[in-house]
């Protein structure tokens, strides 16, 4: 049967390639590593992933909730559904953007 979420993530691919046209976008296979989000988002030298709901109400499997907050400490991770899109697409969008001359180096 196929997923309700497919449609939704397709058309979700094509609006982050629209806000980064030179990012790769992956879907992830949550069969290898349970509760894997389902897209990673490659943009320069920065990432993020994505766990996509059909809505605010759709279950959540076994190990997402892990992932996305493990994940949100190295980089950018979320749960996104249509409700909430334009918003995490905003936190996404600043989350990729290059640093500027405001970004501090970790560097020494």
């Amino acid at each position: 049967m196929p997923s309700r979420e497919g449609p939704y993530k397709t058309r979700l691919k094509k609006k982050i390639q629209r806000m980064f046209p030179d990012c790769v976008i992956l879907r992830l296979d949550s069969d290898d590593q349970q509760g894997i989000p389902d897209l990673l988002i490659l943009f320069g030298n920065k990432w993020a992933v994505l766990e996509v709901k059909i809505s605010e109400s759709a279950p959540i499997q076994p190990n997402q909730e892990y992932w996305i907050e493990h994940l949100g400490t190295m980089s950018f991770a979320y749960f996104i559904y249509p409700a909430i899109e334009e918003d995490v697409l905003n936190e996404l969008y600043q989350a990729l953007q290059p640093c500027g001359y405001t970004c501090l180096s970790e560097r020494k």
